[in-house]
């Protein structure tokens, strides 16, 4: 039983506002909250009518984030953030994002019931844009308040529809340039610490009959190629033996199954790994009786050490030159995209988990494979922590399936945390 009973009275209050939103943004099965559209507008206009109901402040940042401040009673100290995206991809799940978001609000509700006054600010973050589902460009919204956009990034197009990146900040009031201006445009000072709550994506606490809270280590930094193309040679399928053959598909096969073997031996040696062929489709004259001729497909490596994630990265393309001279096809590899590990800051880590010890909160600590806007925030020197909860079904899918007493365990954590931190500033 948690020792935050005032956080758990607020189930009802949350499950209404993910409801009110999970109505808003139905797209099929799921949800859909595109990036700069007007449905991420109406959404955070929601919930700064929500937060305002609250007593709280309610502004927007020169990217677009909405911020929904309770006052603490020494105002020029730096604030505590908490926060998360608000953003979906098509026919995603109604918590992903959200659920960081509807924390900090159940933080507020629960204060607003009990007359409590946090001795700082306390801001809730409601980011735009994490996903790269529509326009190929993830943590839009962090990277823009920090600066961090390119004009190569404005100009990236909509998957589906005539429009770029760069415009449809603009279509929303936004000035994008200013996002590509390489330096902050919020006063970072301002900010004691950023804890972002997040659903697990994974299925780790959902396996643990106790323990469903998790504590963030870091975030995976990752080694990505969007298209590794495996030329050989197009011939009849029915008519050229096996040792005449260049077959790309064979080749990438091996290549694949090469590489799980190594995976598994590095994981037998301690090494935190992952590795994930997520996209992969033969040619345009691909047909059932027909050598294929070319093959492509991705190739995504994470860790949260840079060092494992650079060795294993140099084992793919020795892989790749070996077999691709064994079965005469060569491999042509796209240039990478590199994130780097992102480390939670000792000190939030710490905090959060003494305080779900005081909260009765059994907690463990695992490494987040996922990216989220906290690793953005963090590589600006903000001290980072990030709080996981339990969730049945993945993500990225309609079937997302949190459970109401696992986020308030969650809750109950950054309840804790939040006020332990204010006891020391009083």
């Amino acid at each position: 039983m948690s020792a935050r009973p005032d956080i758990f009275t607020a189930r009802r209050y949350a499950s209404s506002i993910f409801d009110a939103v999970g109505r808003m943004t139905a797209y099929h099965r799921g949800v859909k909250r595109q990036g700069y559209s007007d449905t991420e507008t109406d959404v955070l206009e929601y919930l700064a009518s929500t937060g305002q109901s609250l007593g709280m402040e309610a502004e927007y940042d020169r990217a677009g984030n909405l911020w929904l401040t309770v006052p603490g009673a020494d105002r020029s100290l730096p604030a505590l953030v908490t926060g998360s995206h608000a953003d979906s991809v098509p026919e995603g799940g109604n918590f992903d994002g959200l659920a960081g978001i509807i924390a900090g609000l159940v933080l507020a509700y629960s204060w607003h019931r009990r007359g409590y006054v946090p001795a700082r600010d306390f801001r809730v973050l409601c980011l735009r844009c994490e996903e790269n589902a529509f326009f190929g460009r993830a943590y839009v919204g962090s990277s823009g308040m920090l600066g961090l956009l390119t004009q190569d990034d404005l100009l990236l197009r909509h998957r589906t529809e005539d429009t770029t990146l760069g415009e449809a900040i603009s279509a929303c009031g936004f000035d994008s340039q200013l996002l590509t201006c390489g330096k902050p445009l919020i006063d970072i000072s301002k900010i004691a610490a950023f804890i972002e709550l997040h659903i697990e994506q994974g299925p780790v606490l959902d396996q643990e009959s106790e323990i469903r809270t998790g504590i963030v280590t870091g975030i995976r930094g990752s080694v990505l190629h969007k298209h590794i193309v495996c030329r050989g040679e197009t011939a009849h399928g029915g008519a050229v033996d096996y040792e005449y053959r260049r077959d790309a598909f064979m080749a990438s096969a091996v290549l694949a199954a090469e590489m799980e073997k190594h995976w598994t031996k590095w994981l037998e040696d301690g090494e935190d790994l992952v590795y994930t062929t997520g996209v992969a489709f033969t040619g345009e004259n691909a047909a059932y009786s027909a050598v294929p001729g070319e093959f492509t497909f991705s190739a995504d490596i994470r860790s949260l050490s840079a060092e494992t994630r650079d060795r294993f990265h140099e084992l793919l393309l020795a892989e790749a030159e070996r077999i691709g001279r064994e079965h005469r096809v060569e491999f042509l590899i796209d240039q990478p995209v590199y994130m780097v590990p992102t480390p939670t800051t000792d000190d939030v880590r710490r905090r959060l988990l003494q305080a779900a010890e005081r909260a009765n909160v059994p907690v463990r600590e695992l490494p987040s494979g996922a990216g989220h806007d906290a690793a953005v925030i963090a590589s600006a020197g903000i001290p980072t922590g990030m709080i996981f909860v339990a969730n049945q079904n993945g993500s990225h899918n309609p079937f997302e399936d949190m459970q109401m007493p696992d986020f308030l365990r969650g809750c109950a954590v950054l309840a804790q945390t939040i006020e332990d931190w204010d006891a020391e500033s009083v």
